[in-house]
């Protein structure tokens, strides 16, 4: 397998304003499963087309396997990429479909078989080969894909949102079973999705894009519990990071949040980080995960306290979404999650509380400053 080293890089297609990839400077890990994620038009897929060759790279540098590959052609560099539409020949069988690039390769007959088999065994689709791709469900025919490309053996497996065309339960079954290849042949893999719960349930380490910037480089933990900036925070997470507009006040020599008739006290980690933007706009966030309704929570360092009423409760099983306003302050509106052992009504008024050990804060930039 190998390594992909990403310098400096840049795409400027012919008349556009800006450039689709801003300056990308990543290192990718021989053997880890690396996410890109971002919104539609990030320059995800535009990324991943240039470590692929099927983009001309602006400026920059590109290396797989510590070699330069700028002007190497797609098929030269040892890559194999899987794309959202599985692109199967309609007229071939699965084992044709699959043996295909071998044979335009020239590769024996009985290694081809060989290969086609294998991979065909550990994608569980044995019983598929004499079949043809209108016979086959979604999922199936993402696995013939994923197969054609296990059969070339490549340095790298690139992956472009290749589960988007699936229903939600298939999306589920076969993220687990790509995560679960990707253990078993030990491969580089690189997997653009839009799904931030796709990268944060399979991604080694995460690539968040916006705009053609690289917003952040880490795992799935670090971005959720210390993202970088407000962007970051609110990709991240689902239901996402509650975000409060208001302005730190310092009272009695202490420093707080406020915002209209809410007022919240800023532990003393951050009492220092926040001194120098007293009388600053800040945006507050904190997540669903860390709100607790003060009438049953009793072990938690949790903020003063702070009264709500429950606007619409979305019990989903295990657990229950509860949208929320606080009190005096009608606008936005706010979420916090909780088991179903505890179901709230509409309209019911309770006390909570935020865990400060998890209190972000956010300049007018959108960048963390706490």
């Amino acid at each position: 397998m190998a390594s992909i080293e990403v310098r400096n890089l840049v795409k400027q297609y012919p008349g556009a304003a800006a450039p689709t990839i801003r300056n990308a400077d990543l290192v990718f890990n021989d053997k880890e499963f690396i996410v890109l994620v971002g919104p539609s038009g990030c320059g995800k897929s535009t990324l991943l087309r240039m470590i692929a060759g099927l983009e001309d790279i602006t400026s920059g540098d590109l290396l797989i396997d510590n070699q330069r590959v700028n002007e190497v052609s797609p098929k030269d560099r040892d890559i194999s990429m899987v794309f959202q539409n599985y692109a199967l020949y309609p007229h071939m069988s699965v084992y044709d479909n699959m043996a295909f690039g071998l044979q335009l390769r020239k590769v024996p007959k009985d290694e081809i078989d060989k290969k086609v088999k294998n991979a065909a065994r550990i994608l569980g689709i044995e019983h598929l080969l004499d079949r043809k791709p209108k016979d086959m469900s979604g999922g199936q025919r993402q696995r013939v894909a994923i197969g054609r490309s296990i059969v070339r053996e490549p340095k790298v497996f690139l992956f472009d949102e290749p589960l988007s065309n699936l229903d939600a339960k298939l999306r589920v079954q076969m993220r687990t079973e790509i995560k679960r290849l990707h253990r078993q042949l030990d491969a580089t893999m690189v997997y653009v999705t839009h799904d931030q719960i796709e990268a944060m349930t399979m991604g080694d380490r995460i690539v968040i894009m916006k705009d053609g910037i690289i917003q952040q480089f880490d795992t799935p933990m670090n971005l959720f519990n210390d993202p970088i900036n407000k962007f970051v925070a609110g990709f991240i997470g689902s239901p996402s990071m509650n975000f409060l507009e208001g302005e730190i006040i310092r009272e009695n020599g202490l420093l707080g949040f406020k915002s209209k008739n809410v007022l919240f006290g800023i532990p003393d980690p951050h009492q220092a980080k926040l001194a120098g933007h007293v009388g600053k706009a800040v945006t507050f966030g904190f997540r669903p995960e860390y709100v607790y309704d003060k009438a049953v929570e009793f072990t938690r360092h949790l903020s003063q306290d702070v009264d709500i009423t429950i606007d619409v409760v979305e019990p989903i099983g295990s657990e229950s979404f509860n949208y929320f306003h606080f009190n005096g302050n009608p606008e936005p509106t706010f979420c916090f999650r909780t088991s179903t052992n505890t179901l709230y009504k509409p309209g019911q008024v309770i006390t909570i509380g935020t865990d400060i050990e998890r209190l972000r804060f956010f300049d007018e930039s959108g960048e963390r400053i706490a």
